[in-house]
């Protein structure tokens, strides 16, 4: 068996002084998946670059204080990639990909569109060239897990006001499209896999209007995998619990 969790935790310095450690000791997970690093391991302590038991690898954003994301592991991978081979998205520190034999997983900080949606066109640019990404492994043979931050709710059970935020980015059908598609070529949401009408279950909410605490969130965080792994599939969990940051944790529980 296999524990795989996935958390934007919106800055790892910060979520470390909100509990960080303890969490990841207390779940004992096989992978960790972190984004919205906004740091360089240089400005980290040991404690974050060298957890006990964890390899752990970094894609930094050339900005500071921006993007990243994070990979801990007990296995070690075969191979660990960083990027998609694509400089403008590369240099945002968006992407981690690891191969474990039995599937490759791709650790991934999808772009926000920004309020203005000044930034959709690099969100979509990144969408389209990840799903490009995973169809070459697909077309290698190889089994895939993505999971990650992907900034947009696929459905209307999949956000607390969806006609409030049909022309928001995070909700524009350009952006939903996106996850058709990627559902459309096989891809399953290992959530909805398994609890296809669940309401209510969001893996993030804004920080103003007492958003969490009333739960009005989106459920943006998610883990696909490619369809020869459904019957892997053990667990697929949202963590709404767990605080320390604006999203809170997700998971997935495969019986390798």
């Amino acid at each position: 068996m296999i524990t795989i969790y996935s958390w934007n935790v919106n800055g790892i310095r910060a979520a470390q002084k909100k509990g960080l450690l303890d969490w990841i000791e207390q779940v004992d997970a096989d992978i960790l998946c972190f984004q919205e690093t906004k740091a360089h391991p240089d400005q980290l302590d040991e404690a974050l670059t060298k957890p006990e038991g964890y390899q752990v690898h970094w894609s930094s954003a050339e900005r500071k204080g921006y993007s990243g994301v994070g990979l801990y592991s007990r296995p070690e991978p075969s191979s660990v990639t960083l990027g998609l081979g694509i400089e403008a998205f590369d240099r945002e520190g968006r992407t981690i990909v690891a191969d474990y034999g039995d599937f490759v997983l791709i650790n991934a900080y999808f772009p926000n569109g920004a309020r203005d949606h000044s930034r959709v066109p690099f969100k979509m640019e990144y969408k389209t060239a990840f799903l490009e990404f995973c169809n070459q492994l697909r077309e290698e043979g190889r089994s895939i897990i993505f999971c990650g931050d992907v900034n947009t709710a696929h459905r209307e059970i999949d956000l607390a006001r969806p006609k409030q935020n049909e022309k928001t980015t995070g909700f524009l059908p350009i952006e939903r499209a996106w996850i058709d598609r990627v559902v459309e070529e096989g891809y399953l949401d290992t959530f909805r896999m398994l609890h296809p009408e669940r309401v209510d279950a969001y893996s993030w909410w804004a920080y103003w209007g007492k958003a969490r605490e009333r739960n009005v969130g989106w459920r943006i965080d998610y883990f696909f995998i490619s369809p020869d792994l459904r019957d892997h599939v053990l667990e697929s969990e949202i963590h709404s619990e767990v605080m320390g940051s604006d999203h809170c944790p997700v998971s997935l529980t495969l019986d390798f």
